[in-house]
């Protein structure tokens, strides 16, 4: 890629980066927008925080009082309002600051000035990429120690920081789990692979019979988990015909205010109202089934209660209880403390590992009910489908990386394909289409695969959808690593090494090193467009936006509009981001000059997901801040990645000693790996028995142990079996059209 590329990508950027923020701050002070822009405090009904200006004037200029509104936000206030989870992925940008501002000051202090004045470029290749990155330096030069030196200083502050970060989160993950202790989780253990009773063909009786005798002071109750698929459909059917029921009235009573004298405005409600009354025969027929079906569970549970008494009549009414409910083998069963859940959720049940698996329960929000029909014991074959059709997406996606890396390397294609050179007919054109379209077209098919492979986790048999969105975040992240960074690296060298990779295949390493630094251009158009154009786009919403517009235009303005609130995206976010951070530390002792635009990237990140965090996205579970671990892993990842790029490229330079002081700086980087395993991880996989009995204490003196051992029987009762208002009464004893 020439320069003219380079300067056409960050110019297109900018751009439209301008562009957007400046249409995203005029539409966010339009009252008609405030279902897309404040969805999360419509949805909580609170004041929205901003004053909409009354003048007509100033709703048409742009500001940047959301920039500014953004850095007042404190972390404790995140903390409060949104969870730990939604503070680690502030935090996360927090790093990339802190982490890039150094580097960028030691990359342009020192490594650029050594870069650049290293060898003498011929042929005006002073205005290149490769000017300013380590392949100008000489062959066997001394100015590569500098580069080590480096090297060693960027990998002990990530660690340092890294180290600093996991502490940190740690700490606030048990000050926050003291501040929860009142969650049913803590008192309530998953049961999974429950064998049937065959006296009372039942499996409910099993549950209370067997943490009856095994945990006699400690167990309290159990919620059995039901197959509810046809409940919860009705249950559904139910929600619609209310809301059309709803939206008929509104629309009724706004068309009497119009045609209250016009024939066609009395035919209209006429019609309305036979279709009004159709509509609510069939939810209050709807209504009755599901109400039935609901009776069913609680006789169940009254049969639960009866386990003592005649077993004749014990058997009668659970056949006939269990005729429309069938029972799964998965159970909630609640204790009276947080330390009998705590000592049996990390216990081995039974000598056969596969009966009575026993593990925390995740927070009732986060329970993914459609899992739990899965059996554990055929969990690992939907693992395996899943792990095979990732890598199937893996392996097909290589096609347009290639193409991309086609595009970008124009002056390699054209000596392969010379149609190519018809681009150049047209001034400026090929320095738009090898500058700024490879990373367009990247990215846009980059969009689709978190949503691919969030879709794939769901099948995967996760019992939290918290797990289902840090499996989804594995995915992605390593599918970004494998494809768009390291398929990247290869086939842009491909076009340049074809016929050495074929005839001498053991120079591929040496190859594959040298390209990192070929490569330094295009990442930096790839940091450009995800961070200006994507961030600028995820604040502005323009899907939800068009979608806002097309309903008004169908349904009319009068219509009352719903915030659009969505969950937080994690599977998103987190691994797109975690990628721009394993470019920027393998090329910051590369290719320094990237960095600075690292610091924009994480700055504009920033301020968007603050905005986004506190008005648009909603928190729908809250882990306590297990996403953690995993960044850590990621970043960790990356500065290793480093390292070993490093002895490819000190061995390439010819400088053996340096590759070799090389090898015990990735030896302490994995002992450091191993150390904060053992120091941090366990405390985010298991609740201690410390933190336990101290918060059972707590309660203890204050009376409230009963009732959270109550809530919690509630909390995790399955969602067809939830009691229900479709506010049918409401709507019928409300006539559609007066008399």
């Amino acid at each position: 890629m020439n320069p003219h590329g380079l300067f056409a990508s960050a110019a297109i950027n900018m751009g439209l980066a301008f562009l957007i923020l400046s249409l995203f701050s005029v539409l966010k002070k339009r009252p008609s927008n405030a279902s897309v822009y404040y969805a999360r405090p419509l949805s909580h009904r609170r004041q929205i925080p901003v004053h909409f200006p009354s003048s007509s004037l100033r709703r048409f200029l742009p500001s940047l009082a959301w920039v500014f509104r953004a850095f007042r936000v404190t972390e404790a206030e995140i903390l409060d309002a949104h969870g730990l989870d939604s503070l680690v992925i502030i935090r996360l940008f927090k790093f990339g600051i802190k982490f890039f501002a150094v580097c960028s000051l030691v990359g342009l202090v020192v490594l650029l000035p050594v870069n650049y004045g290293a060898q003498e470029v011929q042929n005006g290749s002073h205005f290149t990429m490769d000017s300013f990155t380590i392949s100008n330096v000489k062959i066997g030069s001394n100015r590569l120690w500098v580069h080590f030196a480096c090297l060693c200083f960027i990998s002990f502050y990530g660690m340092f920081l890294l180290y600093k970060e996991y502490n940190e989160i740690l700490i606030r993950r048990i000050q926050q789990i003291q501040k929860l202790k009142h969650r049913p989780d803590q008192f309530t253990v998953l049961v999974r692979e429950i064998p049937l009773c065959i006296e009372h063909k039942a499996r409910d009786c099993c549950v209370d019979h067997f943490f009856r005798r095994h945990y006699p002071n400690t167990y309290y109750s159990y919620q059995m988990v039901y197959k509810t698929e046809e409940l919860e459909e009705s249950v559904s059917q139910a929600k619609s015909l209310s809301r059309k029921i709803e939206d008929m009235r509104k629309s009724c009573i706004a068309n009497k205010r119009e045609n209250r004298l016009s024939l066609s405005g009395l035919l209209h409600g006429n019609t309305s109202k036979a279709d009004s009354d159709l509509l609510e025969e069939k939810l209050q027929a709807l209504s009755h089934k599901i109400h039935q079906l609901q009776r069913r569970d609680m006789l169940q549970k009254k049969v639960a209660a009866l386990h003592c008494t005649n077993t004749s009549i014990l058997l009668c009414l659970r056949v006939f209880s269990s005729s429309i409910l069938e029972e799964l083998a998965v159970a909630f069963v609640i204790f009276k403390s947080r330390c009998g859940a705590a000592a049996a959720a990390d216990l081995q049940q039974h000598s056969h590992p596969l009966l009575w698996i026993t593990e925390a329960a995740p927070e009732a929000r986060d329970v993914s009910w459609r899992n739990m029909r899965v059996s554990y014991r055929v969990v690992p074959l939907y693992r395996l489908g899943v792990v095979i059709a990732a890598s199937l997406l893996t392996v097909f996606f290589a096609i347009p990386v290639t193409a991309v890396q086609g595009i970008a390397k124009y002056e390699k294609l054209k000596k392969w394909f010379p149609p190519a050179s018809a681009v150049q007919l047209i001034p400026g054109l090929s320095s738009i289409v090898t500058g700024f379209l490879p990373s367009v077209v990247l990215k846009a098919f980059i969009y689709i695969v978190p949503f691919t492979m969030f879709a794939m986790a769901k099948i995967a048999g996760c019992i939290a959808r918290s797990k289902e969105e840090i499996k989804a975040c594995n995915m992605v992240f390593y599918f970004l690593v494998g494809n768009v960074f390291f398929w990247s690296v290869l086939s842009g060298s491909l076009l340049d090494l074809i016929g050495q990779f074929i005839t001498q295949p053991k120079a591929i390493p040496t190859h594959l090193a040298g390209a990192v630094s070929a490569q330094a251009d295009f990442f930096v158009t790839y940091i450009l467009t995800d961070g200006l154009s994507g961030f600028s786009l995820e604040v502005l919403q323009p899907g939800m936006l068009i979608w806002d517009i097309l309903k008004s235009c169908v349904y009319g303005s009068q219509r009352d509009k719903s915030p659009y609130l969505y969950s937080f995206p994690y599977f998103r976010i987190i691994p797109l981001v975690s990628l721009s951070v394993l470019i920027g530390i393998v090329y910051a002792v590369v290719a320094p000059l990237l960095l600075p635009f690292l610091i924009v990237y994480f700055c504009l990140g920033y301020v968007v997901f603050v905005n986004q965090i506190q008005d648009v996205y909603e928190t729908t579970y809250e882990t306590c801040g297990q996403y953690w671990p995993y960044i850590h892993h990621y970043i960790l990842l990356a500065i290793i990645l480093m390292q070993i790029t490093m002895i490819g490229l000190f061995g390439l330079k010819l400088k053996p000693a340096a590759s070799i002081s090389t090898i015990p700086l990735i030896t302490f980087t994995l002992m450091f790996n191993h150390y904060c395993k053992m120091r941090f991880l366990p405390s985010f996989h298991h609740y201690s028995l410390l933190d336990a009995a101290e918060s059972d204490e707590v309660d203890e003196k204050c009376g409230l142990l009963e009732l959270h051992c109550e809530n919690a029987m509630h909390a995790y009762c399955p969602p067809g079996l939830r009691p229900v208002n479709f506010m049918a009464s409401e709507s019928s004893s409300t006539p559609l059209v007066s008399s």
